[in-house]
């Protein structure tokens, strides 16, 4: 005769686990309980929308803020919206621009092959590379949402000739020309 050892039998875990899944998780049934006001702001069901991201300057670098329109937004829509400044919401995350505030329009017209026209009032010297940024990064991301596949030629006031930049993964401007990673 064989002998038994003390231990953990499979027909006895077996026979309590029933009674485990009807114990359950401890959460005791309730009724329904009040949470707050409906949701408000949200677009009317079936509204399309589009969004535009606009480089600005944070705490630790340039950074992306994106605003939702019901219209598509283009290259001089987007600048537009840069012109402006960043918004209150995105005042509080500390996003800021050094964009300054130009005598005539800035403009940006998208072209074919992604390629966008962008038209100063100013000499880019007047500006500091973060503005730059700003400005070459926020129309090459309404053409593409890849901004680095959009070549921006640069056009200054009162000047012949254009800058051919691109922009890196980040938002970071440079001359077309240099090899960047």
């Amino acid at each position: 005769m064989k002998r038994r050892t003390a231990g953990p039998r499979p027909g006895r875990l077996l026979m309590f686990l029933p009674a485990l899944l009807l114990v359950g998780c401890g959460i005791s049934p309730t009724g329904p309980t009040t949470a707050g006001a409906p949701a408000s702001g949200a677009l009317q069901p079936g509204t399309r929308t589009h969004d535009a991201r606009l480089l600005f300057v944070g705490p630790t670098g340039l950074r992306y803020a994106a605003r939702t329109s019901t219209s598509p937004v283009g290259p001089q829509e987007a600048i537009d919206l840069l012109l402006k400044g960043p918004s209150q919401a995105e005042r509080k995350r500390g996003l800021t621009t050094l964009v300054p505030a130009m005598s005539g329009r800035v403009t940006a017209e998208a072209g074919r092959n992604h390629v966008v026209d962008l038209r100063l009032p100013t000499t880019v010297e007047h500006l500091d590379h973060a503005a730059v940024s700003q400005l070459v990064c926020t129309a090459a991301k309404a053409l593409d949402r890849d901004q680095t596949k959009v070549l921006v030629r640069v056009r200054e006031s009162q000047l012949d000739g254009t800058w051919d930049v691109r922009c890196d993964s980040v938002g970071n401007a440079y001359p077309a020309a240099a090899k960047h990673r």
